[in-house]
């Protein structure tokens, strides 16, 4: 069979099973044969490993997860691919694949039910609009993986990996720290795709940590409250928290003191350690009243 990344021959499969891409589901097919064998090598493709992917595109990154891991679960929304995939990966017998939208799915019981005596892990080519949805239910449903690598568009890629209390930073990236480490692994030219995108793609990786690794005491606060301060980041934090909160300004200044921390400090400066003191000395307050 021809390399799935020979233009001439997706276009070809493509023609005879009458698919065109759907730039509503933000399909771009990577034709670069050095992006998929790296990501696989890097995302822990491996014996030992079952690997998740989402959005199999015709199966470029799919064929090279399979042929290094021991089973591969993939979903994909797009039904009109599956004939395109039942001759592109025809070779593969440790392969599932579920029409399914994966925001939508249960993508911890899937992992149980297929990788059951194997380590996890996620790598998958993201479509750009729903990259940060997604990203943020594989972290939120604490998906039980050792690494999730994905691509992304570069923008994306930086925001998610930026340093937490730079001005790169963002709900999102608060959001990735807390459940784990991103890296920026390497870049992906937009020519590498077809159709190629307006954009360049980068591929990140995150790792995940232990459970409670920052020890915050009320979960759901610290996520309120970054999102509220992110909603209004160049606005001074303690002002817009004190209103979302329904804490009164002079209370939410000596919780702000309680935390070393100064109220008109905006939240983009804060790093880490410092939101999750913040966090919990909000929850004290809170709790005592």
């Amino acid at each position: 069979m021809p390399e799935l990344t020979d233009m001439n021959y997706i276009r070809e499969v493509m023609q005879r099973h009458g698919f065109q891409t759907s730039k509503s589901l933000g399909q771009n097919f990577i034709i670069n044969p050095g992006i998929c064998p790296k990501m696989a090598e890097l995302g822990n493709a491996k014996p030992g490993f079952g690997v998740l992917e989402i959005g199999t595109g015709v199966g470029v990154l799919t064929k090279e997860l399979a042929k290094r891991a021991d089973k591969v679960a993939a979903v994909e929304l797009d039904e009109k691919l599956f004939p395109i995939l039942e001759e592109t990966l025809a070779e593969f017998d440790n392969l599932k694949i579920i029409h399914a939208d994966a925001l939508k799915y249960d993508l911890k019981n899937l992992i149980r039910e297929e990788f059951d005596g194997l380590e996890a892990a996620v790598c998958a080519n993201l479509p750009y609009y729903i990259t940060s949805p997604l990203i943020m239910k594989l972290l939120e449903d604490r998906l039980p993986v050792k690494t999730i690598t994905v691509m992304v568009q570069k923008e994306a890629a930086q925001r998610l990996c930026a340093p937490v209390g730079s001005r790169e930073s963002g709900a999102v990236t608060v959001a990735v720290a807390y459940y784990g480490k991103a890296v920026k692994l390497f870049d992906v030219s937009r020519g590498s795709f077809l159709p190629s995108p307006n954009v360049d793609s980068a591929v990140i990786q995150i790792t995940r940590y232990p459970e409670n690794v920052w020890n915050v005491q009320d979960e759901a606060l610290f996520f309120r409250m970054v999102k509220t301060g992110f909603s209004q980041r160049r606005k001074q934090l303690a002002g817009v928290l004190a209103g979302a909160l329904g804490i009164p300004k002079e209370k939410m200044k000596e919780i702000f003191s309680q935390a070393e921390i100064a109220p008109s400090v905006r939240i983009e400066a804060l790093t880490m350690p410092e939101l999750i003191k913040l966090s919990n000395c909000i929850s004290d307050k809170i709790n005592l009243s």
